[in-house]
């Protein structure tokens, strides 16, 4: 389960780049209920989407050439420069190196072997998100590879993920925890790319799971503000009923009604 508490290689942020921020807040705040706020007149157009008083996510404009919309996944990192050089020996690509946001952390955005994008927080003054697991917030993060071996064999050198393959239907999903956390603090999967996710996506891609009270009416209503869907709402027993969605810019995200543990 994710936590506040974070440790290096968990999750610790995530920011939606769009071509229409002003779009993208009305999908997101419609959908979740979230507010909004700038993060001031030098950033650039970055903001924060909020659920009360909590951070919840970010959102801004797309800055690098050639991006297309999509959520960035962020994981703690207690170096980010130190995290650059693994990525590199590991296969994986830089795509922006370290730098600092202000005294707020240091940040790093990677490409791994298999084609997916995510990046590193560095905590400074922001240690990472203000609330996860609980309703309108990220509870799970979800690597969808065209190579799994290849993945977990790079993730493994870059965050010293601990690993456990469980069969899930027809093939194998593999459970990552960060290995400070402890077994029981998984924090999300690699799963196969499926053919119906290359038709979506292209490639490999990290995927972010929000928390939500009822899978079917946030699907519904994902629907009637523009948004696609992706993978229709599925039971998996023991954990939940889970949808995949795209917001009208084509960001992918799933969502999850999550069943109460000991259930």
């Amino acid at each position: 389960m994710l936590t506040t508490g974070f440790v290096p290689g968990a999750p610790n942020w995530l920011d939606l780049g769009s071509p229409d921020t002003d779009a993208a807040q009305a999908f997101y705040q419609a959908l979740f209920g979230w507010t909004f706020g700038s993060a001031g007149p030098d950033s650039g157009g970055y903001g924060f989407f909020r659920q009360g008083e909590r951070t919840v996510a970010a959102l801004g404009p797309l800055t690098e050439e050639g991006a297309d919309s999509a959520w960035t996944l962020y994981f703690h990192s207690a170096d980010a420069d130190h995290s650059a050089r693994l990525v590199e020996q590991a296969g994986g690509t830089v795509r922006f190196g370290p730098f600092d946001v202000f005294d707020n952390g240091r940040m790093a955005g990677f490409t791994d072997p298999t084609g997916a994008r995510f990046a590193v927080w560095q905590p400074g003054t922001t240690a990472g998100l203000d609330a996860v697991t609980d309703v309108g917030t990220l509870c799970w993060t979800e690597l969808h590879t065209s190579d799994p071996a290849a993945a977990k064999d790079f993730y493994r050198t870059v965050f010293d993920w601990l690993e456990q393959d469980v069969p899930f239907g027809d093939f194998t999903y593999t459970v990552v925890t960060p290995t400070a956390a402890g077994t029981d603090s998984s924090q999300g999967g690699i799963s196969a790319l499926l053919p119906e996710d290359r038709a979506v996506r292209g490639g490999s891609y990290w995927l972010p799971y929000f928390e939500v009270a009822d899978t079917d009416a946030t699907v519904r209503r994902a629907e009637q503000l523009g948004g696609t869907v992706c993978a229709a709402a599925t039971d998996a027993p023991g954990v939940g009923r889970f949808a995949q969605l795209a917001d009208p810019h084509g960001a992918v995200f799933s969502v999850i009604a999550s069943t109460p543990p000991g259930t």
